[in-house]
């Protein structure tokens, strides 16, 4: 622990450590050489993992402290959610260079604890280690889900339409406006709403739940954009995605703001945290139903065929051929 922006490592933990737990299969958290958890009779376990890097995933002019925590947890609480799982417990390893503040560190753990709260999840360990230059924050998130009702990429078949969640392009379109003017700058209403779904991304785990009731569905979330999430359905389904140009859904923020780019902003920008997928005829004319009549925020956007794995985007009577690609944020 030598060289660490915080003081003392084990005042440290005791800080991060919860004051209270949520989950009743919780035996041991934090305080001993590993957590122990007792797993959900019928539910299988979902793991999952990523890292945030300061100068690739975020720098400190576009989020702040207790965003990047936000933000590292909730790119986690995603991927259960594209599975139709129910995030449980979380731990984080933390590298951390001496330019980070103990005060910084511990707001990190501050916004993770917003949305760790919300989900009703268990903070159960980690690590901190010391860096040279850039803060980096790994997260991993366990979840269950009721056995057999994983959502696969997998599950496509032709025939099948495809939908997504809620609007896309508007992180990206957020990060664009930060990046030129700053976390400080003085935003319009419409900027601020993109800023904001930027640096606080919503899981869609109550839609994931929804979805996981169904009999098949293909399912992925939006973190590389459009394009790169329908090609991996396309790949690991073996099946055509078409998409429609004109069913992409926008927010009225990016179409104020960002019109013109709003469709580079969905298919590549990425960091929606929405989800996408594919389901059959008849279980989207029961879910569009329940759309119409509760405001689910989900809309059809093409369908499946059969034939070698592509993703097409039909636009003007003519299919383009969408590569799977992301976008590089940081990249001039």
């Amino acid at each position: 622990m030598n060289n660490l922006a915080i003081q003392d490592e084990f005042a440290f933990i005791d800080r991060i450590k919860p004051v209270r737990t949520f989950q009743t299969g919780l035996l041991t958290g934090i305080g001993d050489d590993a957590a122990l958890f007792r797993p959900v009779q019928d539910m299988e376990q979902v793991i999952c993992m990523d890292t945030m890097v300061e100068g690739v995933h975020f720098t400190t002019d576009t989020m702040s402290p207790s965003q990047v925590g936000y933000k590292a947890l909730a790119v986690n609480i995603s991927d259960i959610a594209a599975m139709g799982g129910i995030p449980t417990f979380y731990l984080v390893s933390i590298a951390i260079p001496k330019k980070w503040s103990e005060a910084d560190l511990l707001s990190i753990y501050d916004g993770m604890a917003m949305l760790a709260n919300k989900y009703k999840m268990d903070l159960i360990g980690g690590d901190t280690v010391s860096i040279a230059d850039t803060l980096t924050v790994t997260v991993t998130v366990l979840g269950v889900v009721e056995k057999d009702k994983h959502l696969l990429r997998s599950n496509a078949k032709p025939g099948d339409i495809v939908f997504v969640t809620g609007t896309l392009g508007d992180s990206a379109a957020g990060l664009e406006l930060l990046l030129h003017k700053g976390k400080e700058f003085s935003f319009s209403e419409h900027e601020k709403n993109l800023v904001s779904k930027h640096q606080y991304p919503e899981p869609q785990v109550e839609i994931g739940r929804t979805l996981s009731k169904l009999e098949r569905v293909s399912l992925n979330d939006i973190s590389d954009g459009l394009a790169s999430e329908a090609n991996e359905i396309a790949k690991s389904s073996q099946v055509v995605i078409t998409i429609n140009e004109e069913l992409i859904p926008y927010s009225e923020s990016i179409k104020e703001v960002a019109k013109s780019k709003s469709l580079e902003y969905a298919l590549y920008g990425g960091e929606d945290f929405q989800l996408v997928g594919t389901m059959s005829p008849t279980d989207w004319q029961h879910v569009k139903k329940v759309s119409d009549q509760s405001g689910l925020p989900i809309k059809k956007i093409g369908t499946v065929s059969s034939g070698e794995p592509i993703v097409y985007l039909y636009r003007d009577g003519t299919y383009y051929t969408i590569d799977r690609k992301g976008y590089n944020h940081f990249t001039k």
